[in-house]
């Protein structure tokens, strides 16, 4: 099955078609998750001519099998746990405990390293667009919604590229909108929907935050 987006880039400016309603607006502003949703976040705030900040978020890999989530967290001392997984691989709490403690330490050292000594974001009352560049089990981003609704936005939508059709139908009861502009079945992964899947780097992640947003020329220096 030929993949839908060549790059993360391409799959942003797909999915920013599918947000025109959100275009112009004072009130928008797209988060992307580091590092790989930010190239996808990046394309979205351009085509909507909105501002463009960052959402630190960490999963927490199953040891010996990282890619497969057993939580996540988040800015904010947020911890989302996936009780399925964790009761089905018989994971042990002193586990989870040394898993978080290290995305902790990464989480913190990206937050330094992207933002420097800029102010996080003030989302109160906003239109917030969360972007990734995807959606698979979903944790990642669930613990970046919860941590976003304590900051008090007046409306959250999740918005990916590609996502798992489950993934994203248990989201809609979670934030206030979710776009998901491709829901393969059967799905596979996120990464089976990009023909380019490489990791993101810290310093496309640091560029493409500093580079110009939307027509009216306006640049968020954010690290």
């Amino acid at each position: 099955m030929k993949s839908p987006f060549a790059t993360r880039r391409k799959a942003g400016e797909a999915l920013a078609t599918k947000l025109a309603a959100y275009a112009n607006r004072a009130d928008v502003l797209v988060l992307g998750l580091p590092r790989g949703g930010v190239p996808v976040a990046y394309e979205v705030a351009r085509a909507l001519c909105a501002p463009l900040d960052i959402f630190l978020v960490r999963k927490l890999g199953v040891p010996g099998h990282e890619e497969l989530a057993m939580g996540a967290i988040a800015t904010g001392g947020v911890r989302v746990l996936n009780d399925e997984t964790i009761a089905l691989l018989h994971i042990p709490v002193s586990v989870i405990e040394a898993v978080a403690h290290r995305e902790q330490q990464e989480l913190e050292r990206r937050e330094q390293l992207y933002r420097g000594d800029q102010a996080k974001p003030d989302v109160q009352g906003r239109t917030v667009i969360l972007v990734d560049d995807g959606l698979a089990t979903g944790s990642t981003m669930r613990a970046a919604a919860i941590a976003l609704r304590g900051m008090g936005p007046s409306r959250i939508v999740v918005a990916v590229p590609v996502g798992a059709q489950e993934s994203c139908d248990e989201f809609c009861e979670e934030v206030d909108e979710v776009v998901c502009a491709v829901t393969p079945e059967p799905f596979r992964s996120v990464g089976a929907s990009y023909v380019d899947f490489s990791q993101t780097s810290d310093e496309e992640v640091r560029r493409l935050l500093q580079k110009t947003v939307g027509d009216e020329r306006r640049v968020f220096h954010l690290a």
